[in-house]
């Protein structure tokens, strides 16, 4: 089927839902964010991308901080609003029923509905068009303990996160695969022909070599392990080259009689 081009646009998806909370503990705000990913991995750095005229634009001017809070099924409606609402005029930690936490490093509290959350500081803002780019240091992060395991492994598949495309909310379903499945794939089938190859080729038992005493040897005690020390020794003198080369004289000599 042909492909057909649109004009440029922001159809790269699907990409995360976060809630943003910035502010401090007595003055907080949360913010629907999208625009969000990561620059680096070490260090660990991220960045949300806002624009200037919404009221968390000045909160993160001011403290220099926010936390990504990660949204799930049960927080969808909550995602939604916080981004169609302005702080200015409405209490959403408040109006939404969630609870505000202290975080461990950064002023800006978290969610605690939250399964999984991002503590970050700024360290450069950048313009860009209709957003500024506010890019930060991951400081710390923290997870319930509800979608870990008893090792300690953070399970997302536990979290039931969301994902946002092009103005709709849709939740992850089942796993795929794990990072490097697709080599660990080809590891195990070249695994598999290889010992398919030897059940084809099996190798081959002691192979006697033509005029070697000592194989015949090795290979006649195999089957009559129990000779007597004379019959060895018989049989050595049989197969040896002197022994071979006078019965081939002597049988010589009869048939020219």
């Amino acid at each position: 089927m042909a492909r057909q081009n649109f004009k440029p646009g922001t159809l790269h998806a699907p990409l995360p839902a976060v809630m943003a909370t910035v502010g401090d503990m007595e003055n907080a705000n949360i913010i629907t964010v999208a625009w969000t990913g990561i620059l680096s991995s070490d260090p660990p750095r991220t960045y949300i991308s806002v624009r200037p005229s919404r009221h968390s634009h000045a909160l993160l001017l001011q403290n220099k901080e926010f936390v990504i809070n990660l949204t799930t099924r049960t927080l969808a409606y909550a995602t939604d609003y916080s981004g169609i609402y302005t702080g200015a005029k409405v209490d959403k930690f408040k109006k939404l029923g969630l609870t505000k936490v202290e975080s461990a490093v950064v002023k800006a509290p978290t969610i605690k509905e939250s399964p999984l959350a991002l503590e970050c500081r700024v360290f450069d803002v950048l313009h860009f068009g209709t957003h500024d780019v506010f890019m930060a240091d991951i400081v710390n992060v923290s997870a319930d303990e509800s979608i870990m395991d008893e090792k300690g492994k953070i399970c997302f598949e536990k979290a039931e996160l969301i994902s946002y495309a092009h103005g709709h909310y849709f939740a992850l379903g089942e796993i795929l695969g794990k990072f490097g499945f697709s080599a660990a794939k080809k590891k195990n089938e070249t695994e598999k022909e290889k010992k398919a190859e030897n059940n084809e080729n099996p190798k081959k038992e002691n192979t006697i070599i033509k005029n070697n005493p000592q194989s015949i040897i090795k290979n006649e005690n195999k089957k009559s392990p129990m000779r007597s020390f004379g019959e060895m020794q018989n049989l050595k003198r049989k197969n040896s080259p002197k022994t071979k080369s006078n019965n081939k004289k002597s049988k010589s000599r009869s048939s020219n009689r």
